[in-house]
């Protein structure tokens, strides 16, 4: 007799808990929450028109001290690069050399040809999103 007066007092805070939680709307307004771009830039002048062979993808890349990005092209693949920790020295084709520190952008529209060096002591870690072809 207990055990059945336990099992329905369960299944009537369950009934119970769940009309509560269904009552409930989603909300319909953003809160404590703030979205800034960092970086972008316009697709149209990446001069690309193959968008059905392509797939946005999403990367963590870990470059060691003393790693090294070797030298590759952008042109067939646009990506924006956040650096999430680590320092980073960028060797830009026809441009001066730039260091990125965590929460900087490098922005690599179909223009750029570079390559990349960890001089310091720490891993640099970088999330890149860029839109490769298949």
């Amino acid at each position: 007799m207990r055990q059945l007066a336990c099992i329905l007092a369960v299944s009537g805070i369950g009934v119970l808990a769940g009309t509560v939680l269904a009552q409930q709307s989603p909300p319909t307004d953003n809160k404590g929450m703030n979205a800034q771009q960092i970086g972008g830039f316009d697709l149209s002048k990446q001069g690309l028109k193959d968008y059905e062979q392509r797939q946005m993808r999403i990367r963590q890349i870990k470059l060691d001290p003393g790693g090294i990005a070797a030298l590759h092209s952008h042109a067939q693949r646009p990506a924006l690069s956040y650096v999430l920790s680590g320092t980073i020295v960028e060797h830009r084709k026809g441009g001066p050399d730039r260091t990125y520190k965590a929460g900087e952008v490098i922005t690599e529209s179909t223009d750029v040809e570079h390559w990349a060096e960890n001089n310091g002591t720490e891993p640099v870690v970088i999330v890149s999103v860029d839109l490769f072809k298949e």
